[in-house]
């Protein structure tokens, strides 16, 4: 088995937004904002190598939303997601399947693309399944007014009626050495993979932990649709993190790639930052 961190943009956020109910003056210590509060994010996916499949975890914001959308996200940085595939010797052809943590527009944009014509859609990995699950399939093509703006129709419809969707059962192991977990307080039924690689256990932490900066238990985002079930599942998650010596992949961290934990008299705290490939 190969990992490899794909890259596949940067983007801004209201920082307040990402830290909830947090002042400033204490978020703002690991991720400082602009002059209009804007704080830098990644949008860090993960390509798993094994045997004849080629595993995608998530693809980003992807380009076919047009400038008036695009305009209040602030994109930024020399990488994408085709970039990052070629870099390490791959192209969208090549992946087998597409894992989709959730599907809110900066985990699954890359899902789909215009066809050529810019008449309609297709899909961006024309050889791969899809995965998600039927409970966040159901929330998010009936959408709460909340997040309906996160679950773009464009981003999701097209890949069922091209017929790459498939549903994941369970927290049972998908493929080999991937197994997932289910977390309901950001969106309904995220996914959570936890990757075994060797002697270690990789867990791609999507929107469970955007950052280093989301550590603390009350450093919970305001886009979560039921915070107090994202403290419990957090402060689960943050002491097996502990407890198992977890090495945390940071989906949104614009600075870190990858992190460990240790509890303290004040709770799980960071323990120490790295770049993937540093562990492999």
């Amino acid at each position: 088995m190969n990992l490899y961190t794909i890259d596949t943009g940067f983007f801004k956020l209201d920082g307040g937004a990402m830290f909830g109910v947090v002042p400033k003056v204490l978020w703002s210590r690991t991720n400082p904002a602009d002059e209009n509060n804007l704080c830098p994010w990644a949008m860090r996916s993960l390509l798993i190598e094994d045997g004849d499949r080629l595993i995608l975890i998530d693809n980003g914001i992807g380009d076919k939303q047009d400038d008036k959308f695009l305009k209040h996200y602030y994109l930024h940085g020399d990488v994408n997601l085709h970039s990052s595939l070629k870099k390490h010797g791959f192209s969208a052809e090549d992946v087998t399947d597409v894992f989709l943590t959730h599907l809110h527009f900066d985990h699954c944009g890359g899902s789909v693309k215009w066809n050529k014509d810019r008449s309609g859609f297709e899909m961006a990995f024309k050889n791969a399944k899809y995965w998600s699950n039927k409970e966040h399939w159901e929330w998010a093509t009936v959408p709460n007014n909340r997040e309906k703006a996160s679950f773009l129709k464009e981003n999701i419809i097209p890949i069922q009626e091209a017929g790459h969707l498939n549903f994941i059962e369970g927290e049972n192991q998908i493929f080999n050495h991937f197994n997932v977990l289910f977390a309901n307080g950001h969106t309904e039924a995220q996914m959570i993979p936890h990757i075994t690689y060797k002697d270690k256990t990789i867990v791609f932490a999507a929107d469970l932990l955007p950052s280093i900066g989301h550590i603390p238990l009350p450093y919970v985002m305001g886009y979560d649709t039921k915070p107090l079930i994202t403290l419990g599942e957090k402060e689960k998650f943050l002491n097996e993190a502990a407890e198992k010596e977890y090495f945390i992949y940071l989906q949104h961290d614009n600075y870190n790639e990858c992190c460990t934990v240790e509890k303290t008299d004040r709770g799980v705290r960071l323990k120490d930052t790295f770049r993937l490939i540093d562990i492999l």
